[in-house]
């Protein structure tokens, strides 16, 4: 199993964290169980399973200023010193919610490298994501490739966004269903609204496509 992936609870505990890595892999717990005996169960099977990622999302849900906080904060050191995988923590603005500080914090800070990220460019990595995508779908008349043609249009309308995108294409899809036409076209694409966050983001141009006329069949 080489990655694991889990979110941290809002305002959790530490029992809570425990059981969702439990819960990824699978295991029965008891009601006795507290967060150590989860906790020794997770880093033994992940151990022996050769673990070699752990991915930790929402990681900005932990609220130092709690004692539920603090032991949330002792249980990711703890599962990182006893599982021998790269752990990766996710979150929105860490800096700016207290990830760092205090003296839990500076342990965390004292063990991580600060990566940056940000929406996808418009560039190679962006098409091949959406090649990826059209490949999922399971629409009869969406011709080959013609997903890739709107790659353009679609960041345009998404500021790069692998939510919006998501979003964007999902409801294109069922609505294609919906309406029998089994395939997703410009037209049908701008007929969806964009999330909040990005429409105020990423204004739309008059002309933001990759050149195709019409709809991409």
């Amino acid at each position: 199993m080489p990655v694991v992936y889990v979110s941290a609870p809002p305002n959790g505990s530490a029992r809570k964290l425990a059981t969702r890595f439990a819960h990824f892999l699978g295991l029965p717990l008891k009601a006795r169980y507290n967060e150590m005996d989860i906790a020794d169960a997770v880093c033994g099977i992940l151990t022996a399973a050769h673990c070699a990622l752990a991915m930790v999302v929402e990681i900005h849900n932990i609220n130092r200023a709690t004692s539920t906080g603090k032991d949330l904060s002792d249980h990711l050191k703890y599962s990182a010193e006893h599982i021998p995988a790269t752990f990766v923590y996710a979150a929105i603005n860490v800096e700016r919610e207290g990830l760092f500080t205090g003296v839990r914090g500076k342990q965390i800070a004292a063990r991580c490298v600060m990566k940056y990220m940000g929406n996808f460019p418009y560039r190679a990595e962006w098409r091949s994501m959406i090649a990826l995508m059209k490949e999922s779908l399971r629409l009869h008349d969406h011709g080959h490739g013609s997903l890739v043609l709107l790659a353009k249009y679609l960041h345009s309308r998404t500021g790069g966004s692998i939510s919006s995108l998501s979003h964007l294409v999902c409801v294109a899809a069922i609505s294609a269903i919906a309406d029998g036409s089994e395939r997703i076209t410009r037209r049908s694409l701008e007929s969806i609204p964009v999330d909040h966050s990005t429409q105020s983001d990423s204004p739309r141009t008059p002309d933001d496509g990759d050149g195709e006329v019409g709809d991409a069949a």
